[in-house]
């Protein structure tokens, strides 16, 4: 199967995505305002038939399209990666987070590339986020944490050494901007052999 990461791991890509839907659209929305502006108004004499047949096949290529775009962005959501670490019985570390205004409680901040690492998370007091970035800036996942709800748990392989940003994306209050966190992440060890 092809990877798609340039199209779900950026802002960019999904923007570009959304543009290879919109712009189409907009085309065709705009050749019909003015081919009846301009070209052709006078009212149309199109018949039932062939207009029912121009919708059908307008709806068949909106869900197929749809049903791509999603089969294709299943392998990108948190609770497959999760559902797939759990199933490849590796040893996955277990990481607790408790979000209390303004700051992160993390029971570990050290992780190794290519390791599961499970986070449990929850809110002491109000409605918090956990937002993991990448180095580069992109944003790898996030974790909305509610106060008197279950603690939300996502499983999640680091690929790539360095330090990993946390920040909060649900507004908290007043020093919400300042709820910021690091995450450390390192190569693994070469194996040595003698």
């Amino acid at each position: 199967m092809p990877n798609f990461d340039f199209l779900y791991g950026t802002g960019w890509g999904a923007f570009t995505a959304m543009l290879a839907f919109q712009i189409p659209f907009l085309i065709f929305f705009l050749f019909i305002v003015f081919w009846k502006s301009f070209a052709n108004p006078k009212a149309s004499r199109a018949h039932d038939k062939r207009a029912a047949g121009a919708e059908g096949m307008w709806m068949t290529v909106v869900v197929v399209l749809f049903l791509a775009v999603n089969i294709v962005s299943i392998q990108y959501i948190p609770a497959i990666s999760t559902a797939r670490a759990v199933q490849s019985g590796e040893n996955i570390q277990n990481v607790d987070v408790t979000a209390v205004s303004w700051s992160y409680e993390i029971s570990n901040r050290e992780f190794v590339v290519g390791s599961p690492v499970r986070f449990s998370a929850k809110s002491a007091d109000t409605q918090h986020g956990f937002a993991v970035y990448h180095p580069n800036g992109n944003i790898l996942f996030t974790m909305m944490l509610i106060p008197g709800m279950s603690e939300s748990s996502l499983i999640y392989t680091f690929q790539d050494p360095g330090t990993y940003k946390v920040r909060c994306l649900e507004y908290c209050g007043l020093a919400h901007h300042d709820m910021l966190d690091e995450l450390v992440v390192t190569a693994r060890a070469a194996s040595s052999s003698n």
